[in-house]
């Protein structure tokens, strides 16, 4: 098999997906302060900003940044560490919290509606595919503990299971 031809028509068919909605939603979730107010949601609300940096690998700089509009809008709040007054923890408002839960629960929709439009076996199939494909794919430095804990990660346990 000739996977050079395979693989030119998996890039034109990864260009076309670009510009589909749910592949846009995913893109726009995890940049900025959605991607930001995410991280801060499932660390459980209460998380330092050089941890946030770490787990997405921004610029303290541009984390800060970010932080400050999180705050501007009420989504965050900073407030000193009282057993270490040098850090600053970022929690999450009720407000916040509630708009990172709705833009998760779009992406879910839209992703669900997508592998809906697949049917039962090609939906499975593409996300055991795909989560093959994660399982080999070279890591970026310090992104090694994205994977754990995942979602993804628990419902492919799941359903090996079964």
């Amino acid at each position: 098999m000739d996977y050079s031809i395979l693989a030119q028509e998996l890039i034109e068919c990864n260009s076309r997906m670009r510009k589909a909605r749910p592949h846009r939603m995913l893109n726009e979730a995890v940049r900025g302060e959605g991607f930001v107010l995410q991280v801060i949601y499932d660390s459980g609300g209460d998380v330092l900003p050089g941890e946030i940096s770490k787990q997405i690998r921004i610029s303290s700089a541009r984390i800060a940044a970010t932080l400050n509009n999180l705050e501007t809008k009420s989504l965050i709040t900073r407030q000193i560490d009282p057993n270490d007054r040098r850090q600053i923890i970022v929690r999450i408002t009720d407000e916040g919290r509630s708009q990172a839960m709705a833009q998760q629960q779009g992406i879910i929709d839209e992703v669900a509606d997508m592998l809906m439009k697949l049917g039962e076996h090609d939906a499975k199939e593409y996300v055991r595919i795909l989560c093959r494909i994660a399982d080999f794919a070279p890591i970026g430095e310090g992104t090694e503990d994205l994977n754990q804990g995942s979602v993804r990660s628990k419902a492919r346990k799941a359903s090996v299971s079964d």
